[in-house]
């Protein structure tokens, strides 16, 4: 593993919710290495200590208040009913978070499912199907596969874990000589990250990054057969869909990029990063000695992870999220407040600052309803992508 990223003393968790300044502001920290093998093209921060965690109900992961997020998620959810014929079928997700995803697949298709997660939490579930959809406040592991579906779906959780072929293989292990299930997983791209310099997406929760080709010949190692591999979400986010086999599948899937052009990726980072971080402190600087004022929009780990990395204080006064979960908490590490979208009718932003450029047409409307008028500037630009 060739460490190429570093980043000393970055909150351990990035939404697990800060009831007070003092809180987020002296919360327990890690550092960051990432390092890269050339030879699989696995990603990891290798200085990861998993017993730091601390995942339960307080982790406020969710992007179901977004109608821009519910959007895609219902089109991935009919998708993958109408690839897979998802209908009255049994469907296990690990990873559920606040079971959203879970609940549209089973809705959506008539289907059952089961749902693991330590995080999730009981009084927000609001559907009408509870009686088809059942939740494990727990992280699956070993003593779950007893469970069985036809269907196995992990969306953003994949990046969370260190070992992650041990994971892959429980999972594999749990399927046996059940052939034709289907596995789905959902994880954020490196390629991305690294071609747009978005050290904002680099945070202590995730310690594994995956590009379609090391992610594909994860897979492949345990014993599955890639039906398909494709990005979405302004191509962020990476899936797979697999199937189980017997032995290894070693010929590559199409969409799979080679190592060479991973590796042009990592030093593309390694050698420009730097000068993306710069540019920002010049413009934060510039802004606080003419008075405007800047707020970010997305109280999320993106948010956690720009604003600790640049160690940005009283240039930046508030956070606006959508979630009511997080309005009134503190970001970790930095300590700034999350505010309601409404809280700027009276503080009246000069720059909005867009931590998620897929949400900019949603926050634009969301000022313009409000009779603001602000600069809204995306965090991502000027990156090879």
């Amino acid at each position: 593993m060739t460490p190429f990223y570093e980043v000393k003393g970055v909150p351990v968790h990035s939404v697990l919710l800060m009831p007070e300044r003092d809180i987020a502001i002296n919360y327990p920290r890690g550092d960051i290495s990432l390092a890269f093998c050339r030879y699989c093209g696995f990603i990891s921060n290798v200085a990861f200590d998993p017993g730091k965690h601390e995942y339960s109900s307080q982790y406020e992961e969710t992007q179901g208040f977004s109608p821009t997020f519910n959007a895609f998620a219902r089109r991935l959810a009919m998708s993958l009913i109408e690839r897979f014929d998802l209908r009255k079928k049994d469907i296990i997700e690990i990873g559920c978070g606040k079971g959203e995803f879970l609940t549209l697949l089973c809705e959506l298709g008539d289907n059952r499912g089961i749902g693991f997660d330590p995080a999730y939490v009981s009084e927000r579930d609001h559907s009408l199907i509870k009686n088809r959809v059942t939740f494990v406040k727990d992280f699956y592991s070993e003593k779950y596969i007893a469970y069985k579906g036809d269907f196995v779906c992990c969306k953003m959780t994949l990046e969370h874990i260190q070992k992650t072929a041990e994971f892959v293989a429980t999972i594999r292990g749990s399927l046996r000589d059940r052939l034709e299930t289907i596995v789905f997983f959902q994880v954020p791209d490196a390629s991305h990250v690294l071609g747009d310099l978005a050290f904002w997406d680099i945070y202590y929760e995730h310690c594994s990054y995956f590009s379609a080709g090391s992610l594909a010949r994860l897979f492949r190692t345990c014993e599955f057969e890639i039906t398909d591999l494709w990005k979405d979400y302004d191509d962020q986010y990476l899936m797979i869909a697999a199937r189980p086999c017997k032995g290894r599948h070693d010929t590559p899937f199409h969409a799979e990029e080679d190592i060479q052009k991973l590796a042009g990726d990592v030093d593309f980072f390694k050698q420009k990063y730097e000068t993306r971080l710069e540019s920002w402190k010049r413009f934060f600087g510039k802004q606080k000695k003419v008075g405007r004022r800047v707020v970010l929009w997305g109280g999320g780990s993106k948010a956690v992870a720009f604003l600790t990395t640049l160690n940005i204080g009283d240039e930046i006064e508030y956070v606006v999220d959508i979630n009511p979960y997080r309005q009134g908490t503190f970001i970790a590490g930095v300590g700034q407040e999350i505010v309601a979208p409404a809280f700027l009718k009276t503080y009246k932003p000069d720059v909005v600052i867009v931590m998620n450029p897929v949400y900019h047409a949603e926050i634009r409307e969301e000022c313009r309803m409000m009779g603001l008028s602000p600069e809204i500037r995306n965090v991502t630009g000027n990156g090879r992508s």
